[in-house]
């Protein structure tokens, strides 16, 4: 792995940098402190432009190269929200946050970004612009969503953009990509059964929806082994079931949560189809009413080809061929960059986090022997794409 020295030399700074933003957590849009320590560190590296309140609590950076404005710009983006879950490691920097913490890794990924920009912004060795993106409410608020409707591919004028997230599992600073969808649609589902209460002794005198939502969860799972193309990917899982007060009542009213995930629009299309048709069909037939609520939330994250094989061939000079996988399997979580992709054309890649806990684990904690690998893979693919 060839890391440049004065690279190499951030690390401490950095990891301060992260251990202190896992420390104090922050959920979806509220990431005040986050934003302001970041938009603050940008404007001491001599960043170019620093604007705050992008998306609502987004901030940009913006690092013009040797030449100053001008030639072709390129967006790099790094997520800043926390979790709501309750930390469980014990670490030293542990969450000062009751019920929050850093459980998915944010706080590496804005520290690394931080570092290639006061890299970036000491060297300009690059052409072109380099756009530092700070992303708030990742974690199903949407944010990029908001910042790309608040202007950010326009008033910047981005061309290309690119997101990084950490990968347990995966070697430390290890890269893996892919062309093509490489994180899911993420979709989800509230079903309301009335049905009519009874004595569990006399169910026939009532209209179960335990019973009618006990055969919807089955029933659900025919989309995926009867209705999709095998080849293809479609996750329904229900992951709530609420109903009745006491073991000899039959309650009248039941609720289903859960999510739906795919890689393609069409099967997107087909299972929200499908999955209106069973659950109706199903209420009908034992006599009940139902309610669904279907929202359809991130789109699935969808890598340019071009733009992925410019990532994959950067890693393999950078790091070496053995350390990347450019045909890695897609993963059906969701990831809200996939808004930045729609926009222009890009790639997300994860880098290895090592033997880790999962991400969204209360015993998680971001691995500070990537930030070098992740502030490296940073700078050069903003010197590399610049200069295309």
């Amino acid at each position: 792995m060839a890391i440049d020295p004065s690279i190499l030399a951030l690390k401490d700074e950095v990891s301060r940098w992260r251990r202190d933003f896992h420390e104090h957590p922050e959920l979806l849009y509220e990431v005040h402190r986050t934003a302001r320590i970041v938009a603050e560190k940008l404007r001491s590296f001599g960043c170019d432009e620093v604007v705050e309140g992008i998306g609502k609590t987004g901030v940009v950076g913006v690092i013009h190269g040797r030449n100053g404005p001008g030639g072709k710009v390129v967006g790099l983006r790094a997520d800043m929200d926390a979790l709501p879950i309750e930390e469980e490691t014990n670490l030293p920097h542990r969450s000062k946050t009751p019920g929050t913490m850093h459980a998915c890794g944010h706080d590496g990924h804005t520290s690394m970004l931080l570092g290639a920009a006061k890299h970036l912004a000491a060297t300009r060795d690059f052409d072109g612009t380099t756009i530092v993106i700070f992303q708030p409410a990742e974690e199903g608020g949407a944010g990029g969503k908001a910042m790309v409707e608040d202007g950010l591919m326009t008033r910047w004028g981005i061309q290309e953009v690119y997101g990084m997230h950490n990968m347990p599992g995966i070697a430390p600073g290890h890269i893996a990509l892919r062309r093509g969808p490489i994180m899911a649609a993420a979709d989800q589902f509230t079903i309301e059964i009335e049905g009519k209460g009874a004595h569990a002794a006399a169910p026939h005198l009532g209209i179960d929806p335990v019973f009618i939502g006990s055969q919807m969860v089955g029933a659900l799972q025919s989309i995926a082994s009867r209705n999709a193309d095998p080849l293809k990917s479609v996750v329904v899982s229900v992951t709530m079931f609420h109903a009745g007060t006491a073991f000899n009542i039959i309650p009248s009213r039941a609720t289903l949560t859960g999510t739906v995930r795919t890689l393609e629009a069409s099967m997107r299309d087909l299972a929200e189809t499908r999955f209106r048709a069973i659950v109706e069909a199903t209420a009908k037939m034992h006599g009940a009413e139902v309610r669904i609520t279907y929202d359809r939330g991130y789109p699935a994250t969808v890598n340019h080809p071009a733009e992925a094989d410019y990532a994959a061939a950067i890693a393999k000079k950078t790091f070496g061929a053995d350390a990347v996988d450019d045909t890695v399997a897609p993963m059906m979580g969701g990831e809200d960059f996939s808004y930045m992709l729609l926009e222009r054309p890009g790639a997300y890649v994860f880098i290895g986090n090592g033997d880790s806990a999962g991400l969204h684990h209360p015993a998680y904690d971001f691995n500070d022997d990537v930030l070098p690998a992740g502030i490296q893979f940073w700078s050069e693919i903003a010197k590399a794409r610049t200069a295309a």
